[in-house]
């Protein structure tokens, strides 16, 4: 084994790296379905009529006993997190509160609300790529200086939260257009291969997050171009060069190389004589979340 590629596995190491707890969840209808931040459980001890401390978990009241219920409660949460500072401005995009992906929302939380709360967060992520002669290529985004997070980072060509109510592929198709105009009918090829999981402690709480990841490869004659401000432009660059960077630097958004990390598993761009990491990349990309039974 020469030079093998390493490097790697610390972007999924910091994507896992919890603060030490307690992290009693909130729990609805028996199943744990955020991990609320401290200053969330300020805000929720303060307001019985809402929430109810049980010692190592959280309920909601009484009184919360259907999903609209339960959404008002989260919703005054939420606005008493935001006088206090907590998070920021509404976002004006509903999370849908789940134990699990595919399971009814037990409630709904405006998304800027979801890292403080600790509910679970899903997206959709695409790998766009270009076959040529010297080996797969990866359309890469910059994205805005501007943005609230990870301003002017690295971005896969396409990403986005997932809304409540949305499918996951009309969610892919309306973020293509958006973010690359790209056209529903190409963004419509895309394959869906999987999916990659963390959960770590962020600025404001934990970030317990499913991203579902995409595959889609381009035409050579089409270039993604920018359809709103979240970008500021793409470029097709060698694999290797974006396995590089990975390995090298921190230049891509926090998330965004585990995505590239399970495509390049999948296409063969690591191997076990390649990567010294080969097993924790391969073994680290779908982390189990905290469990609650009662």
């Amino acid at each position: 084994m020469t030079n093998p590629r390493s490097g790697l596995f610390r972007h999924i190491a910091a994507c896992n790296a919890i603060a030490p707890g307690p992290w009693p969840p909130l729990v609805a209808e028996g199943r744990a379905v955020a991990w609320p931040s401290p200053a969330a459980r300020v805000e929720m001890a303060s307001h019985p009529g809402d929430f109810l401390d049980c010692g190592d978990h959280w309920r909601f009241a009484p009184g919360c006993a259907d999903a609209a219920a339960r959404t008002a409660a989260l919703d005054r949460l939420a606005e008493r997190l935001r006088a206090r500072g907590a998070i920021r401005a509404p976002r004006g995009e509903r999370y849908a509160v789940v134990a699990e992906w595919g399971e009814p929302a037990l409630a709904t939380l405006d998304r800027g609300a979801a890292e403080a709360v600790g509910v679970r967060a899903f997206g959709v992520h695409l790998n766009g790529y270009v076959r040529r002669a010297d080996g797969l290529h990866l359309w890469v985004s910059r994205r805005a200086r501007d943005k609230e997070v990870a301003p002017g980072k690295l971005d896969n060509v396409v990403a986005g939260g997932q809304p409540a109510g949305l499918g996951l592929m009309d969610n892919l198709v309306k973020e293509c257009a958006e973010e690359a105009s790209l056209p529903a009918d190409l963004a419509r090829r895309a394959v869906p291969v999987g999916l990659v999981r963390y959960c770590f402690t962020g600025e404001r709480g934990l970030k317990p997050d499913t991203l579902f990841c995409y595959d889609l490869e381009f035409p050579d004659d089409v270039v993604p171009t920018p359809g709103d401000d979240e970008s500021e432009g793409f470029e097709l660059w060698p694999a290797a060069r974006v396995l590089d960077t990975l390995a090298t630097t921190w230049d891509f958004k926090f998330n965004v190389p585990l995505v590239i990390l399970d495509f390049a598993l999948r296409h063969g761009l690591l191997s076990p004589e390649t990567c010294a990491e080969y097993t924790a990349v391969a073994t680290g990309l779908r982390r189990d979340f905290p469990r609650f039974d009662g």
